[in-house]
């Protein structure tokens, strides 16, 4: 399959990726688009451990090095060859890969969702259209807290106490500073319709080309 479009989209972490992500999806139609989130690409459990030379409590899972990326450039490479790739599985519950796999076909758009994929240089250069969805950090933490607490079982005191130890600090090492190579930034975490529409308009006319 030739002329795939490769699409990034970061932002912090609650930042409304996933709401610019989705709205792409209904807008230029998911029979288009092979997903990809890199925190499916989370090495596994004992890996990490074994990296970290400790127990989970001691590994930063917010850090670029807690994710499997180049296994995701290989996926992403395949699918643009027109191969289809087996996604990996991740329980944010379990800390853990699942053995399950999700089978990913090959479509005109490739779009890669998470924190950091504008930070990682080899992951980044694929990308022909890279997107920053930023949001205040207040806003954030709380969509994090609710998330987390709501979704993954997560306590009050674990999430606060991991924001201010890793997600943080790693924001302002990695996440925000790759802002600057964003070919477009989208304000108001993600609740911003004129912006999407530009971005689906944008995606549509050059799959008409595809």
């Amino acid at each position: 399959m030739a002329n795939i479009l490769t699409i990034g989209v970061a932002g912090g972490t609650a930042s409304g990726k996933s709401t610019i992500s989705r709205a792409i999806l209904d807008s230029v139609g998911e029979e288009n688009i092979a997903h990809l989130l890199h925190d499916a690409y989370y090495k596994p459990l004992a890996q990490l451990e074994a990296e970290n030379d400790g127990p989970i409590e001691r590994i930063n899972f917010d850090h670029p090095d807690s994710l499997d990326t180049p296994l995701m450039i290989d996926h992403i490479l395949q699918l643009k060859g027109g191969k289809a790739v087996k996604v990996p599985i991740y329980d944010f519950v379990s800390f853990d890969r699942k053995p399950d796999t999700q089978h990913m076909e090959p479509r005109p758009v490739i779009m890669v969702e998470g924190i950091l994929v504008l930070a990682e240089p080899d992951l980044r250069e694929l990308f022909d259209i890279k997107i920053f969805v930023d949001a205040p950090a207040d806003i954030r933490f709380i969509r994090r807290l609710t998330r987390d607490i709501e979704e993954r079982g997560r306590t009050l005191e674990s999430v606060i106490d991991q924001y201010l130890t890793t997600v943080r600090p790693m924001h302002l090492a990695f996440v925000e500073p790759s802002m600057r190579y964003a070919d477009i930034i989208v304000p108001q975490g993600g609740r911003n319709p004129v912006a999407v529409e530009m971005i689906a308009d944008r995606v549509r006319g050059i799959l008409q080309h595809v």
